[in-house]
């Protein structure tokens, strides 16, 4: 393929449409062409890729003007604008129309054919694509005929042609030239014409555009020859060691060297020399003086600094001990942190619990109102049903009496079922009342010796504590105490369990239930000797499960504390015990 040839007689292509590069381009690469936006490079719109065209090949409206090898045939004509047919689209009466022609012709009101005036429908109009691929076999002549091109090629091999060929006008490849050139034309352009080519500074050697080398030999060029502002004789010297010469240009104006020590002399290099040979005694005087000075400053700074010394030590132990209160406040501020987050959380879940208990206080408050009424209302029935039985003597007396028994039956009836529920509602609020959030149970248990005599008597064998809990969402718990033992220490010991209950929240809980817990007997006197006995939970042990019923069966001590013992010391007061029962949730993961 012939696309012309650069300096080093090395060939060069150049696309027919592709972005510029950077400016500096090597004439042995390819050049990449860019549209000026005043003239585009590809003066038709993109193709339809169904059949198969290669984009910015077709016209922008009407057929195709090339020139063709041969006339076409009639049949390769579009009806409307008498050119060769491009994307043809044929009508139902059979008739030949470019897309862009039929497009124009359907958008009028009433669209007919202008070769036989039969009415046009968009929905009988279709692509022709045998026609399409015989005019794309037809020989045309290269678009750059009139620049010189004798080649010919089909027309659809016009787009690879013009990619190639060397009569093809295109933009210069650097993108701030503006020109426009055949493509053959490109090497001698890029080496010799163009205005933004690369070009070495004669210098210093740095490659730049062109048009940018003037400014760069007079402003920054290391290398550039220069004179001296002095007018000495120097007359030319490379623009990089012009500051040095001027330390040593004998034309110079210079202070004396000595300014700094009080010398005010200034003139030209040469007269400096001279003053300095002149005025050496006066120079060692002024450095004297500064010298004196200088040492005096010295003592002053070294006095300042023996007093800083000497209050180094009492600052460092300060220090020593402002840090040290500072990391007890530090940790004091951490411990409050943990404290004031638990209590928020603590706070957090109390007062919802306490919405539920003012919510079954209401409920509780209107059950009792409804009790008083009934009770009311049954004290008026037993009244009218003691003056009935006194005055009653017909038989209606007889009818209204037996209907007032009734009315007093199912008063009593309904007296019972509102009893029923206010024991419940009682029991409830005194467990919501008693309930602990934070894995911490208080078990205050009265009448201790009757409620031994039970459990001697076989009566009552266990008692239950209210439930408690890990957390607001947490496990549900309670103890569980047989004041005349259970197991290996009945008769002999008060045997202590704890029971893990079925809760709300289970679904979010690990299972099984791993915390260590502490089981402890209050001492009530002054001495504080509590007892107690702590246990982590056994992962295969069905006791500590997700609970299927109401609760797991009781694990703890049977032999926690002997009856002897508790008796005798000061664990009972006014007849009442306390077991304390601790959860630890340090390590449990929130729900």
């Amino acid at each position: 393929m012939s696309a012309g040839r650069s300096v080093d007689r090395r060939e060069v292509q150049v696309p027919l449409q592709q972005v510029a590069p950077s400016l500096v381009l090597p004439l042995s690469v390819a050049p990449p062409i860019t549209p000026p936006p005043s003239r585009p490079a590809n003066p038709w719109p993109p193709s339809d890729s169904s059949q198969g065209v290669t984009a910015g090949f077709l016209p922008l409206h009407g057929g195709f003007t090339d020139h063709f090898v041969e006339s076409p045939e009639e049949k390769y004509l579009c009806e409307s604008c008498r050119l060769v047919l491009c994307q043809p689209r044929q009508t139902e009466c059979g008739h030949r129309f470019c897309q862009s022609c039929i497009a124009d012709i359907l958008s009028r009101p009433n669209p007919v054919c202008p070769a036989d005036m039969e009415p046009l429908f968009s929905n009988k109009i279709f692509r022709d694509v045998c026609c399409h691929r015989e005019i794309m076999t037809l020989k045309v002549h290269c678009r750059s005929e009139n620049k010189g091109c004798q080649e010919q090629m089909s027309l659809q091999q016009i787009p690879e042609h013009l990619n190639v060929c060397p009569f093809f006008e295109v933009p210069c490849p650097l993108g701030k030239c503006k020109e426009r050139m055949m493509r053959k034309e490109i090497p001698d352009h890029l080496s010799w014409k163009c205005k933004h080519r690369e070009a070495a500074c004669d210098f210093c050697m740095t490659k730049m555009p062109l048009t940018d080398l003037q400014k760069h030999q007079e402003t920054v060029c290391p290398a550039f020859p220069v004179s001296c502002p002095n007018l000495c004789s120097f007359s030319s010297l490379p623009r990089r060691e012009l500051a040095s010469h001027q330390h040593e240009c004998p034309k110079a104006q210079v202070s004396c060297p000595y300014h700094r020590y009080g010398c005010s002399y200034k003139g030209l290099n040469q007269d400096v020399r001279q003053h300095e040979t002149t005025s050496a005694a006066e120079h060692l005087k002024m450095m004297r003086v500064n010298n004196v000075s200088l040492e005096s400053k010295v003592d002053e700074v070294k006095g300042e600094l023996m007093d800083k010394c000497k209050v180094l030590p009492v600052l460092s132990t300060r220090l020593c001990e402002v840090e040290n209160q500072n990391n007890e406040l530090r940790e004091k501020s951490r411990h409050m942190e943990q404290k004031v987050a638990s209590m928020q959380k603590l706070m957090s879940s109390h007062s919802e619990k306490l919405l539920e208990v003012e919510l079954d206080l209401r409920s509780l408050t209107l059950l009792r109102e409804e009790l008083d009424k009934l009770r009311l209302s049954l004290d008026n029935v037993r009244s009218r049903l003691n003056t009935v039985e006194q005055g009653g003597r017909s038989g209606s007396g007889t009818l209204t009496l037996a209907s007032l028994e009734t009315q007093q039956h199912r008063h009593g009836d309904m007296l019972s079922v509102h009893d029923i529920r206010l024991a419940d509602m009682d029991l409830r609020f005194q467990v919501l009342e008693t309930a602990s959030y934070n894995g911490t149970l208080i078990w205050k248990i009265r009448d201790y010796k009757r409620r031994k005599q039970e459990a001697v008597a076989a009566k009552t064998l266990s008692l239950y504590s209210q439930p408690f809990y890990t957390g607001y969402f947490g496990y549900k718990m309670c103890a569980r105490v047989y004041l005349n033992g259970d197991g290996m220490g009945k008769g002999t010991h008060l045997s202590l369990f704890f029971v893990v209950m079925r809760g709300e929240y289970d679904a979010l809980l690990p299972w099984p239930f791993k915390q260590k817990v502490t089981l402890m007997l209050m001492d009530q006197g002054a001495s504080r000797k509590h007892l107690g006995d702590a246990f982590k939970p056994d992962p295969n042990s069905s006791s500590f499960r997700r609970p299927a019923a109401e609760m797991n069966i009781a694990s703890g001590c049977p032999l926690f504390v002997s009856q002897s013992v508790l008796e005798s010391g000061s664990y009972i007061k006014d007849d009442t015990i306390f077991i304390k029962v601790t959860v630890d949730t340090s390590d449990l993961p929130d729900p």
